[in-house]
């Protein structure tokens, strides 16, 4: 964009500017600029920026549509939907199975809503940052989803939304879009253009792919995507992931099986416990299968049970309303007394701080049935895919690990079932163990953790949570926009990573290093999809970054685009 005069006969060149273009138009002049000799391929690599990749991989607003904003809130995961406004998980899966789109709107989403996160268009809740749990699991869906969009008075009851500042009042059933890339909400339908993913994108991401191959040109650093089951590891492989950096294994526990840890959790007698884990054993086992057949050949980092036992359970305020509504009803004293037991067994798994409580290794520590559960499902799905013929290559991941007691304490069990499921099985099994760094004290001691760890991979939502002291449930909408506004924040730190946390990290791996030379440091948090933070995850020296499978072509742009700079810049044709 050049702004120009002519006077006298003299030309002057009064301003430039990066001219505003598409993603597609910035491939296409770059692929345009290689092919006739004008810049080298790494030049090419150079010119288009990874953000505007969304463009070419999410539903986008018609450019030419007119439109009025209603309200806006974080755009936490890209992309834009359109569909009728809906309150709840059940009716989103009944407009699914009747081909209407929807709009799913909560307050806050948990993972009582993943069936109604997975069958909505896209998600609108009016709490929460670009880490709450709508956001994560939206990002790793490819579902638009805008969160903390704070004028909706949400009241699901009423099934209605009081828009704060506006007379607007939506009421189920109302047509609503979203955008997630820009976080606005508008009344009504709004045209969408749909992503056409085309050659040129194919053939840059290949060029960047080579670049970061190429070891002439420094080390490289690899991409691999968060996935917790087949379709999502499919999905993360035809985006180029080389393998799968976080399986979150409690997103398996959830939907029909919540019954049965919630079995598992609230049983008294021995019997029943191992009745309900012999049925863990059973879907986990095949969950392993799908995910380890979907990547055969390719490394799958599987995690532990990381959340605390209260998620899979009721809400113990339900559960006191469910008894006065008994004991008005004049229920029995035997049913009364059993939902008084339930009531106090559901009130004992309540922590003060949850996130700082019994979860991570700890549940493994303190229920280690559970994790020799995990193991020996893991282990064995391991070990039927290689009677088959395939390559499976699980890794296991010990979540929330601060001491080094810790790690040696669950490595054990670990590498006791592992041994126990190769002599029932007759097959040879070498499954990689290794844990997240996530906790401060974890990344200050590492060079005694990495004693006992084949892996590092940094968990940076919550170490950057740890290490500033936020909740980042709460700081996104209480006072980061401020924190921004006033500069005292460069960037959210729960987006990009932060310098100081940056310095945790460069312990960690320096630590990792020096206890054990040939260990491997990746990142799996939400920055490890984000160009700026990818830089400086190959400046500190880690090995690969792992992200959400929709976010992939971005990474592994991000990546040659990294290593160019930090190698020199782009070659240039001679």
């Amino acid at each position: 964009d050049i702004e120009f005069t002519i006077e006298q006969g003299k030309l002057w060149m009064l301003q430039t500017r990066v001219g505003k273009r598409t993603a597609m138009a910035a491939l296409a002049i770059a692929m345009q600029f290689e092919a006739e000799g004008a810049i080298s391929k790494e030049e090419a690599v150079m010119r288009v920026a990874p953000e505007q990749l969304d463009q070419l991989l999410h539903p986008q607003f018609d450019p030419k549509a007119d439109f009025k904003v209603l309200t806006k809130g974080m755009n936490a995961s890209p992309g834009a939907a359109v569909g009728k406004v809906v309150f709840s998980a059940d009716e989103a899966v009944h407009c699914a199975n009747k081909d209407q789109p929807c709009i799913l709107v909560r307050w806050e989403t948990t993972p009582d809503d993943l069936k109604g996160m997975v069958a909505a268009e896209g998600i609108l809740t009016s709490h929460g940052g670009k880490t709450s749990h709508a956001a994560v699991i939206a990002r790793g869906m490819g579902a638009p989803c805008v969160c903390g969009a704070e004028a909706l008075k949400i009241d699901a009851k009423a099934k209605e939304v009081v828009v704060s500042g506006t007379d607007v009042v939506l009421h189920e059933g109302d047509i609503i879009s979203i955008n997630g890339t820009t976080g606005d909400v508008i009344l009504g339908a709004v045209p969408l253009v749909r992503p056409e993913l085309t050659g040129d994108l194919e053939t840059i991401l290949e060029w960047a792919d080579a670049v970061r191959s190429d070891a002439s040109r420094g080390r490289n650093i690899g991409v691999r995507a968060n996935a917790d089951n087949p379709e999502d590891a499919k999905l993360s492989r035809d985006f180029g992931a080389e393998g799968i950096g976080l399986d979150r294994t409690e997103h398996m526990f959830l939907g029909d099986r919540k019954e049965i840890i919630q079995s598992f959790i609230l049983a008294e007698r021995t019997g029943a416990k191992q009745q309900a884990l012999g049925q863990l054993l059973k879907v986990q086992t095949d969950d392993f299968l799908g995910m380890f057949e979907a990547m055969d050949g390719k490394t799958v980092i599987v995690r532990l049970l990381d959340p605390p036992l209260h998620e899979f359970l009721d809400n113990p305020r339900d559960a006191a309303v469910e008894l006065a509504h008994a004991e008005a009803r004049g229920e029995s004293d035997i049913q009364l007394k059993a939902r008084r037991d339930m009531l106090a067994r559901l009130d004992s798994f309540q922590e003060a701080n949850p996130m700082l409580g019994l979860r991570g290794c700890r549940l493994g520590i303190v229920y280690p049935e559970l994790t020799e559960m995990q193991v020996r499902a893991i282990a064995g799905a391991a070990a039927h895919l290689k009677k088959r013929g395939l390559d499976p290559r699980p890794e296991i991941m010990v979540p929330l690990v601060s001491t080094v007691e810790e790690l040696k304490v669950v490595r054990e069990q670990i590498e006791t079932v592992i041994a126990s499921v190769s002599e029932q099985t007759g097959v040879d099994l070498n499954i990689p163990v290794g844990c997240m760094i996530e906790i401060p004290r974890a990344a200050v001691t590492a060079d005694e953790i990495g004693k006992y760890a084949d892996f590092f991979s940094f968990g940076t939502n919550d170490l950057t949570q740890m290490g500033f002291g936020f909740s980042r449930d709460d700081v996104e909408s209480a006072f980061i926009p401020q924190y921004l506004s006033k500069k005292i924040l460069k960037t959210n730190p729960f987006e990009t990573l932060d310098a100081g946390i940056a310095k945790l990290v460069k312990l960690g791996v320096e630590g990792g290093h020096e206890a054990n030379d040939k260990i491997i440091c990746g990142v799996c948090g939400e920055t490890g999809g984000d160009p700026d933070s990818i830089q400086m995850y190959y400046d500190l020296g880690l090995d690969y970054v792992s992200c959400s499978p929709y976010r992939v072509p971005i990474a592994r742009l991000a990546a040659a685009q990294a290593k160019i700079k930090s190698n020199g810049g782009a070659q240039k044709l001679a």
